[in-house]
């Protein structure tokens, strides 16, 4: 009988927490922490869970993940998005584990106009972006590449949750009923990605050992505007709205924020999806598997 990988789970009540907790492998005992149990903003806590639970690998899913409230609490996404997984490297150093650690496109600058790889230079642009880099930097000087799997993603979304796509469902929903257009920015190019497919990730990246540098996302590309049209076309196909809004698209100077987003961020998943054995599978398939599991609104 293969001995069983003990993993704790961070951030479990969150939207990739959920997905990951329901596609928990063979073999494994996930180990799951919700936000009220362990604090992230607490390097201490971080410690004591590696030192209670003495787990394998620390999944760290949790994280500080509000882009424009971040500019005004810097203090708060540092300790979150890099004290955390530093204080995780620090304690795994000496119990043995490895460490998973969830990151972001938004450690780039997106300024270049072909898909980044995982070993090119960051430069992000707000306090999120540079919080994440941040953590990523702590955790494999402290723990090594040899035993950090740092996994960027991009666009995060699910069924649960709050995500660009349970907004935009809502917002077609009031916007179609009353005939308002709904404007979405354009001029801001990446990949939607799917819970249930980063989920699935970062459990082979468990399950394979796989460490070092690594992107995923869904395959394709896409504007939020894009996204924004394919969730209204989508969600009435599925039964989720009666009538989709009409979406116009529009400039991220139409739609100032106080977080700058990079205005292309797509990631280059080839080596990723060779090293986990995963298949690319289209935002556009994935958008439609995830809008099925959602329930039709009631009458």
């Amino acid at each position: 009988m293969s001995p069983v990988l003990r993993v704790l789970v961070t951030g479990s009540d969150g939207q990739l927490g959920r997905a990951l907790l329901e596609k928990v492998p063979d073999g494994v005992e996930a180990i799951a922490t919700r936000r009220a149990a362990l604090n992230l903003a607490d390097p201490e806590a971080c410690l004591r869970a590696v030192a209670l639970y003495r787990p394998d690998w620390v999944l760290n899913a949790g994280a500080y993940t509000a882009v424009d409230r971040a500019e005004s609490e810097p203090e708060l996404a540092r300790a979150v998005n890099a004290s955390a997984p530093a204080a995780f490297a620090e304690a795994l150093e000496s119990s043995g584990g490895r460490l998973l650690q969830v990151s972001t496109d938004f450690v780039f600058d997106g300024n270049q106009g072909h898909p980044y790889a995982p070993d090119q230079p960051l430069a992000p642009l707000g306090v999120y972006g540079a919080t994440k880099a941040e953590g990523e930097r702590l955790a494999i000087e402290r723990l090594g590449p040899e035993r950090t799997c740092v996994l960027r993603t991009s666009w995060v979304y699910g069924p649960v949750g709050a995500n660009f796509c349970l907004t935009m469902l809502r917002l077609h929903r009031q916007r179609g009923e009353t005939g308002q257009p709904l404007g979405v920015v354009a001029d801001q190019v990446g990949c939607p990605t799917a819970t249930s497919g980063l989920a699935a990730a970062c459990w082979a990246a468990i399950t394979h050992n796989v460490t070092g540098l690594h992107h995923w996302s869904d395959a394709g590309a896409a504007s939020w505007y894009d996204f924004a049209v394919a969730i209204g076309e989508l969600g009435a196909s599925a039964g989720l709205l009666q009538r989709p809004a009409d979406v116009v698209p529009i400039a991220t100077s139409d739609y100032p924020t106080p977080a700058r987003r990079p205005a292309y961020s797509l990631l280059d998943c080839r080596a990723t999806r060779t090293a986990l054995d995963l298949p690319p599978r289209h935002w556009r398939q994935a958008l439609i598997k995830v809008l099925a599991r959602m329930p039709a609104p009631a009458a």
